[in-house]
């Protein structure tokens, strides 16, 4: 083999090595058996593996994370007491599937019937709340929609508080997913409901139908689903860590293969990547300003930051600020001045991650007519070179 073919060889392979590291930097998501499912990390926002996620499919009982947000709003703003007593009337005593057993003689407290929604799948339960919060099923299904729409949920669109199939009565992985979050950050102390694993009520115990409770210790709920048209559907969420991981599984062809498929999608997400909190430092900014009475502003993200990276590729993290320049004052504090972009570097390209608006950490007044036509000079001075 002559020098000058070794050296070819040696070059071509190095080549190889480079596009596969490149390539690998991102883990290969994993063969899901379901019809759609996605993967989300709740700190960061970050989608971490997905198929047909926007499809819109029957949610079965998952819809009751929805009814129960509202139940969780509402005693959050003091509209609803855990301690008060409902009625169970008699549309609620004969939903049928899924039930907590009500009967109309009962006067249940808020707190049993939250229980009987999040543990027990509780049909009779989701009926209860609504009517008892919005006088009947329909407003509150106005209000669940209109939810939607707040929390971003696009491409849901509910029926009943329940889950029982009707036409136009869908929802999507993501959406579901998105719904989890919310749950999750909006109410951590309500969200501890959906690890129970059983409730007894009236003298009759049930049990919860997420067994991911028993056979994952990271899993801290969230809701199953089923109906003939939905298959087995599951929104988990597991912590480790850092790392809050959220999936949502629509259509699965068993309960045993619903459990089965969303622990490999969780563990896939806790064993292939990291969720990192980067240092205030890493992130705050200061930026040039004309026209003002000071010469810069510190800029801060408009929330708290968390980045998902793949194991191993931690120290690849790099953030970059865009924003429009020149800036000019006068500027208002908390006024988004531009955004901030989490970056995996790799040897093939930067991987946008995220991107977080910028804000002013003060205000800056404008300065005076002398100071303003300095700057103005110097700005047209800096254009000129």
């Amino acid at each position: 083999m002559t020098k000058g073919l070794l050296s070819f060889i040696c070059l071509v392979l190095l080549m190889l090595g480079q596009h596969a590291f490149a390539a690998a930097v991102w883990p290969i998501e994993p063969a899901i058996k379901a019809k759609s499912w996605v993967l989300l990390d709740a700190r960061s926002g970050q989608v971490l593996a997905k198929h047909e996620e926007h499809a819109r499919l029957a949610p079965a009982s998952m819809t009751k994370m929805m009814t129960l947000y509202l139940a969780f709003e509402a005693i959050k703003l003091g509209t609803l007491d855990l301690d008060e007593r409902v009625n169970v009337s008699k549309k609620a005593w004969k939903i049928g599937g899924s039930t907590m057993f009500l009967e109309p003689r009962m006067h249940p407290t808020v707190r049993e019937i939250i229980h009987g929604i999040s543990t027990l799948s509780g049909n009779d339960a989701s009926i209860v709340i609504a009517e008892h919060m919005a006088g009947s099923t329909d407003e509150f299904v106005r209000l669940m929609n209109a939810k939607a729409v707040e929390l971003g949920m696009q491409n849901t669109h509910f029926m009943n508080p329940t889950g029982f199939p009707e036409d136009n009565h869908f929802s999507t992985a993501m959406d579901m997913a998105k719904l989890g979050v919310a749950l999750w950050r909006d109410y951590p102390d309500f969200f501890e409901i959906f690890a129970e694993k059983s409730y007894t009520f009236d003298g009759r115990k049930q049990w919860n139908r997420n067994k991911l409770l028993w056979s994952m210790p990271e899993a801290r709920g969230i809701k199953t689903g089923h109906t003939e048209d939905a298959g087995y559907c599951l929104t988990a969420a597991v912590e480790k860590g850092n790392m809050r991981l959220v999936s949502s599984l629509f259509g699965a062809a068993s309960n045993k293969l619903r459990h089965e498929q969303s622990k490999v999608l969780l563990k896939y997400g806790m064993r292939q990547f990291v969720t990192l909190k980067p240092k205030a430092r890493e992130i705050k900014r200061k930026i040039e300003v004309f026209e003002g009475k000071v010469d810069h502003v510190w800029l801060k993200p408009a929330k708290e930051v968390w980045v998902t990276v793949p194991k191993g590729s931690e120290k690849d993290l790099a953030f970059r600020l865009s924003y429009t320049s020149p800036q000019l004052a006068p500027i208002q504090k908390h006024q988004i001045l531009g955004s901030i972009d989490a970056i995996l570097r790799t040897n093939k390209e930067d991987i946008v991650l995220q991107s977080v608006p910028m804000l002013a950490q003060q205000a800056v007044a404008r300065a005076s007519w002398f100071g303003r036509k300095v700057d103005a000079l110097r700005l047209w001075w800096r254009e000129q070179q």
